[in-house]
């Protein structure tokens, strides 16, 4: 089976991408990182795909209006699908990409298209996902990594992983804790996918041959 070509969809500084980058020029990673596309041209991270030779280009959203000037998302995702043919991609990889996909894009990627999100879904869907947690109350926050579905925020679960949330926590802090766990776990998932270790059975993902964490998080601690 041939190496999977992989793009890398970003609308920002591309934190996620890189970590994505950096497993995938290991040795032996099952995947390559063909490409990244932002669908913002100022993106820091296209310079940083650059920097680490990695061809990157921009799909701008705001080029597509329709006669009445509001935005044409079929047209941004046909623009989008149409660079990832010419590019050749397997794999589609979300990170950070700011952008609600159609659900035609959607269905034409289904079972290759990943995504990460910063909470332990089905909790917390969408956006401020820290401000909501905290504002919940929650003990146990975390982040999940899961195939996209026209349905946001819905797609069935690779990975997850969870971290505690503490006494004088803000959205900074309690972010940047699961932003960590973050760099971890999406490319592991990304491997698992590669590999093809990772299936899709209706709406759960049966994973081969893995081992299973022993421990439990529990907070505040019991006993």
């Amino acid at each position: 089976m041939s190496t999977p070509r992989i793009a890398v969809l970003i609308s920002g500084r591309g934190s996620n991408m890189m970590s994505l980058i950096e497993a995938a020029a290991v040795p032996g990673f099952p995947g390559e990182i063909a490409c990244v596309i932002s669908n913002r041209p100022e993106a820091h991270g296209l310079v940083r795909a650059q920097a680490c030779n990695i061809p990157a280009r921009a799909v701008d959203h705001t080029a597509f209006r329709d006669a009445a000037g509001k935005a044409d998302r079929a047209g941004f995702d046909a623009a989008l699908d149409a660079a990832l043919e010419e590019e050749r991609i397997d794999l589609v990889c979300l990170a950070g990409f700011m952008r609600l996909l159609t659900p035609a894009f959607t269905r034409k990627w289904a079972g290759r298209m990943i995504n990460i999100h910063p909470a332990l879904l089905p909790s917390f869907k969408g956006l401020h996902t820290h401000e909501r947690a905290l504002a919940e109350g929650v003990k146990i926050h975390g982040c999940t990594v899961h195939f996209v579905t026209p349905e946001m925020d819905v797609g069935p679960i690779i990975m997850q992983a969870a971290v505690p949330v503490l006494e004088g926590d803000d959205a900074d802090t309690l972010g940047a804790r699961v932003l960590a766990q973050e760099h971890v776990i999406y490319p592991a998932a990304l491997r698992l996918v590669c590999e093809g270790r990772a299936r899709i059975e209706g709406n759960v993902v049966r994973i081969d041959a893995f081992e299973l964490a022993t421990h439990a998080l529990v907070v505040p601690p019991a006993g």
